[in-house]
């Protein structure tokens, strides 16, 4: 009877020379990983770094080089799948692709379990600026994104740019030269005392308060908070609360979108849309469909008409 068990897929993607060979290289390296499991290895694009198949052979790793997008179809992955019978697929995705073309190509039993980004750190302000929309889905998309070659002004430069901004949910690292390795959240500085009796959010922080408690909400459970925001309510929020937030832009006018916190309080029945309001509130961290696992939950304490903001759009640096 033919295997039905899902394999596991862990998917590198980023620029030409982001550092994505070497990042695998390290993985295979680890017998942790690697230990008497069999791996198909998917290489979408050759770089100065090369693979030594020998080395590949010792850990099990079989290479498979796709040469271009066409080659992405369900037959020719599963063909691959039957071929190999691995453990496990590691695909070193070609950066100039769509991943949208990849998920909607892999067989049934191919299941997604990570998507890592490397991003060069000397090269992000350039390919930012040239090809944002591809540096910002390699971004958003991630589960961890490591950036390397940080040296002290690099890292200054990305802490500035707050890349958290971009994907809230992502696990950061700033690596240097010398192979250190720096958690980018737990150095992220931020221009409000979380230790307040109540955290006062100025509306031109409200991105960087977003980003932070998205990212960390136990950090803030229990905590009271005060911030400007407009007035969200619709129909698949619940009766008895409303989401209060802000409009933000993290890369450019086309990702401009409404971030908010559902928000407990009984007279959300008298609020208007896109109302201005100043919101005083306890916050509880709470498992919720619209957080997809755990976020902060916002509990009213009081909410005041107020004057917008001189700039209705908030950004993230």
């Amino acid at each position: 009877m033919p295997n039905q068990q899902p394999i596991p897929v862990y998917v590198f993607t980023g620029f030409l020379e982001s550092g994505k060979t070497q990042f695998i290289k390290e993985i295979l390296a680890d017998p942790n990983f690697t230990e008497n499991e069999r791996t198909a290895l998917l290489m979408c694009e050759e770089g100065l770094e090369e693979y030594d198949e020998r080395e590949l052979l010792h850990y099990g790793t079989a290479l498979v080089p796709i040469e271009s997008p066409d080659q992405l179809t369900p037959n020719r992955l599963k063909r691959i799948e039957q071929k190999y019978d691995p453990d496990r697929i590691l695909i070193e995705y070609n950066g100039m692709w769509k991943q949208d073309d990849l998920m909607a190509a892999m067989p049934a039993r191919w299941e997604l379990y990570q998507i890592v980004t490397t991003v060069n750190a000397a090269t992000f302000e350039l390919y930012s600026a040239n090809m944002g929309p591809m540096m910002f889905e390699h971004i958003t998309t991630a589960d961890l994104v490591v950036f390397n070659r940080c040296t002290d002004a690099l890292k200054d430069m990305l802490y500035k740019k707050n890349i958290r901004a971009m994907n809230p949910r992502a696990t950061i690292y700033l690596d240097d030269v010398d192979g250190n390795s720096e958690d980018y959240a737990r150095n992220m500085p931020l221009p409000f005392d979380v230790e307040a009796d109540i955290i006062d959010i100025a509306p031109a922080d409200y991105g960087l308060w977003y980003v932070d408690a998205m990212g960390n909400p136990g950090k803030y459970d229990g905590k009271t908070v005060r911030f400007l925001a407009q007035v969200y309510v619709g129909k698949e929020v619940p009766a008895g609360s409303f989401v209060p937030g802000r409009f933000g832009m993290v890369c450019c006018a086309e990702d401009i979108s409404f971030l908010g916190f559902l928000c407990r309080y009984d007279g959300a029945k008298d609020l208007k849309l896109r109302d201005w309001v100043r919101v005083t509130a306890s916050i509880t961290v709470e498992t919720l469909p619209q957080y997809r696992g755990e976020g902060p939950v916002l509990h009213a304490v009081e909410v005041i008409p107020a004057e917008k903001p001189e700039e209705e759009v908030v950004y993230f640096n």
